[in-house]
């Protein structure tokens, strides 16, 4: 293994997964996922996290390779979901003398992943505001229930000023410590993992503005710091409280012929013709959902543009409607454009699902196409530009 020193003492033992392409059997990595994993290297040794199942003989081997012959004193367990926490009973084996340290949640939980009844001597739980001390480094630790499961925790060093953050400040993709463009696959991560957690992510960062943070180790993605660091907690701040990141509308369609898309497609060129600064655009049908999600939450406008189907509306749209409700959509106004032959019936099955959600205003009018889009259907979807850009 290359040595990836974050500090003199933290040394990087992560794995990468190049192909991981579908990360929690439902998101899209075309460039894999990585699972990150450090040690402290002091008077006592603190091994932070362990590794997905899939590259546990990797990960060991990279632990060997940093401890050689000394012995760990403890594991920090900072979420104990799989892709993190699969090699606890290993790494336990390996060194039969290392204390577990993890939230009380976490003790709970462990029994649904791990059956060895003698791992539950071995853990020591601690609380919001409890130390422990490694020689030259101390560890703080901070509870973030729900960021995004109950027994996440995360720890400060004070030594070297970082906190390993665990899911929060992730992104997909394999590990690369220099990496520029943070935000895109950063953005994709967060609305999806974290998106129904904001209250509980808004918490985590007050606690962490009361620290001297350098950098954040993330369990997924690069190591932030400097100006990175900084663009990160912005971007965690609007994308925790819901507010809009990008001004713009961003365009949903489910079209079963083409004509929906068409129509979208023509929106799209109005938008922008009536001084828009952003419009985005999505085919549920083709594109990743995850993306749309993100888009989603990313602008304060949307507009939805569907097919009716069986008397409700065409699935794909559907499915993205329910994805937006569990992910918490909230403070977002919202056109919508259906198109039926001889009954329409997509807005009415749109409507109740996006009232359902908080503070989503359905903006008027409901535009009606039936078919191929004619000319007077364009002056329809004139009035919803005009409407939805007000």
């Amino acid at each position: 293994m290359e040595t990836k020193n974050v500090t003199s003492d933290i040394h990087y033992i992560g794995v990468d997964d190049p192909e991981q392409h579908l990360f929690e059997s439902q998101y899209v990595t075309p460039d894999g996922m990585c699972y990150n994993s450090y040690v402290i290297l002091d008077e006592h040794i603190a091994v932070m996290d362990t590794s997905d199942g899939r590259t546990m003989d990797e990960w060991k081997q990279n632990l060997r390779e940093v401890l050689g012959d000394r012995q760990p004193n403890y594991l920090i367990v900072h979420h104990l979901e799989p892709d993190h926490a699969s090699g606890i009973a290993d790494v336990c084996a390996m060194y039969p003398d290392m204390q577990i340290v993890c939230s009380a949640k976490a003790k709970q939980m462990m029994p649904q992943y791990f059956e060895d009844s003698a791992l539950e001597s071995r853990v020591m739980t601690v609380k919001e505001g409890d130390t422990l001390s490694l020689g030259r480094h101390t560890l703080h630790f901070v509870m973030a229930p729900m960021v995004h499961w109950p027994e996440v925790m995360v720890t400060y060093d004070d030594a070297d000023r970082v906190l390993f953050s665990a899911d929060g400040f992730g992104k997909f993709g394999v590990y690369d410590a220099d990496a520029d463009d943070w935000a895109c696959e950063a953005r994709r991560y967060y609305f999806n993992i974290c998106g129904k957690y904001g209250a509980p992510v808004s918490t985590l960062l007050k606690k962490a503005a009361a620290l001297d943070v350098q950098q954040i180790l993330p369990l997924h993605g690069p190591v932030l710091k400097g100006e990175q660091l900084a663009e990160a907690l912005r971007l965690y701040t609007i994308w925790s409280a819901y507010e809009v990141e990008t001004e713009g509308v961003f365009i949903a369609h489910a079209s079963i012929h083409g004509n929906t898309a068409a129509a979208a497609e023509r929106l799209v060129e109005i938008l922008k013709a009536k001084g828009c600064p952003k419009v985005a655009i999505s085919d549920l049908c083709r594109d990743d959902l995850g993306e749309a999600i993100e888009d989603a939450f990313r602008y304060g406008r949307m507009i939805c543009m569907a097919s009716s189907y069986d008397a409700g509306v065409f699935p794909p749209m559907y499915d993205f409607l329910h994805h937006l409700e569990i992910k918490a959509y909230q403070r977002r106004r919202v056109g919508l454009v259906e198109n039926g032959s001889w009954a329409p019936s997509a807005a009415k099955t749109m409507r109740p699902m996006l009232e359902n959600m908080k503070q989503v205003e359905i903006v008027e009018p409901v535009v009606t196409l039936r078919g191929r889009m004619k000319d007077a259907d364009i002056q329809q979807l004139e009035a919803l530009a005009d409407a939805i850009l007000a």
